[in-house]
C-alpha cells in the first residue's frame, strides 16, 4: 500500500512493501526527482538494504559454525512492512523477524524506517533494535535513485556531482570484481573544485565505493552549477551507481553502514568490514536527508 505525506513544498509516497520511497515531488512545479522504476533499466526506486549490504562470498556467511544463505542486499527490500505510525509530517514503518527471516538470519529484531518531511527536506531514519539475548551483527544501507540528467535538454555528460568541501580534490574508490565482491585495490578520482563530471560508460564497471567517511554530502548539479538535489549523511561508506552498460537516466547515491564482502575476506559474520554489532536489547539509530531545490 502507498502512503503519502505532503506539506506546502513537497510530496512523497512510500510503499509499505519494502518501506520503499516511491516518489519525491516539488509541489510548485510538480516535477519528480526520484527514479520511477522502469524495469528496462532498474525495477526499484529506493530500496532498504538489510541485514547486509552488497553481496556475500558464494551468497553465504558463517556464524557460530553454521552457514546461512543470504541474497544480495538482504531481505528487507522484499518484505511487507507494517505502518507503525503516521501523522501529517511523518510515517514510520516496522519490520520484525519471523520464521522465514530466522531461517537465514538467526536474530530477533525490530527494524523501523521513518520518513519525515520538513520544508523541502525528507529525513530518512533507521532504527534497529536487537530483541535477542545475544549480540546481533548486521549492515544497513540505502539505495535511492535520482533522475539525472534532470531535463530533456541535458545530456548524460551534463550529470555532475558536487561533493562537500571536506572531500578535497581527490577521492579513493574501489569497484567490484567479476563475482561482485569488493576489490582490494583502491583507485583515485580527481575532482575539479569538488565536482565529478561523468563521461559516457563511466558505470560500465558497476558501483564506485568510497570508504572511511570521505564524503558527507553529495549534490546533483544543473548545467549552471546550481544544485537541484542534495543528500547529506554520516556514513562510513558511500556507493555511487547507475546500471552498467545501460546509460540509464538516473544515478544512485547510497549511504551504507556496511559493504559487500571483500575479494580477500575469509572471516565470519561478526568480522565483516564496516559491519555493526548490537548487544541484546541495544538499539542502532541513524538518518540521512534529501533536500530538493526549485
Amino acid at each position: 500500500m502507498l502512503y503519502e505525506l505532503q506539506n506546502e513544498y513537497i510530496a512523497i509516497k512510500v510503499d509499505s512493501f519494502g518501506a520503499e520511497l516511491k516518489s519525491l515531488r516539488l509541489n510548485a512545479t510538480n516535477r519528480e526527482y526520484l527514479w520511477q522504476a522502469d524495469p528496462a533499466y532498474w525495477k526499484r526506486t529506493s530500496p532498504i538494504l538489510f541485514p547486509i549490504v552488497g553481496r556475500l562470498w558464494d551468497h553465504q556467511y558463517r556464524y557460530k559454525g553454521n552457514r546461512y544463505a543470504m541474497p544480495q542486499h538482504g531481505f528487507a527490500r522484499d518484505k511487507e512492512f507494517t505502518l507503525f505510525y503516521q501523522d501529517n509530517k511523518q510515517s514510520i514503518f516496522l519490520l520484525e523477524d519471523d520464521e522465514e527471516t530466522r531461517g537465514n538470519y538467526p536474530f530477533r529484531f525490530r527494524l523501523f524506517i521513518q520518513y519525515t518531511i520538513e520544508g523541502c527536506k525528507v529525513s530518512v531514519r533507521w532504527r534497529v533494535i536487537n530483541l535477542s539475548n545475544k549480540t546481533m551483527h548486521f549492515s544497513i544501507g540505502s539505495h535511492p535513485a535520482f533522475i539525472c540528467p534532470f531535463t530533456e535538454e541535458e545530456e548524460e555528460e551534463d550529470c555532475r556531482l558536487q561533493f562537500d568541501a571536506n572531500a578535497g580534490n581527490t577521492l579513493l574508490y574501489k569497484q567490484l570484481n567479476d563475482d561482485y565482491l569488493c576489490k582490494n585495490k583502491a583507485d583515485i578520482i580527481t575532482l575539479n573544485n569538488n565536482q565529478w563530471s561523468f563521461q559516457k560508460h563511466i558505470f560500465n564497471k558497476d558501483v564506485y565505493i568510497f570508504e572511511n567517511y570521505q564524503i558527507q554530502e553529495v549534490s546533483i548539479l544543473r548545467k549552471d552549477d546550481t544544485p537541484y538535489l542534495s543528500i547529506k549523511f554520516q556514513a562510513p561508506v558511500v556507493g555511487i551507481w547507475s546500471p552498467p552498460k545501460k546509460q540509464a537516466p538516473f544515478i544512485c547515491i547510497e549511504p551504507w553502514f556496511g559493504r559487500c564482502d571483500s575479494e580477500v575476506f575469509i572471516g565470519d559474520l561478526e568480522e565483516r568490514e564496516y559491519g555493526n554489532s548490537l548487544w541484546g536489547g541495544a538499539e542502532f539509530s541513524t538518518e540521512y536527508t534529501i533536500e530538493i531545490f526549485k
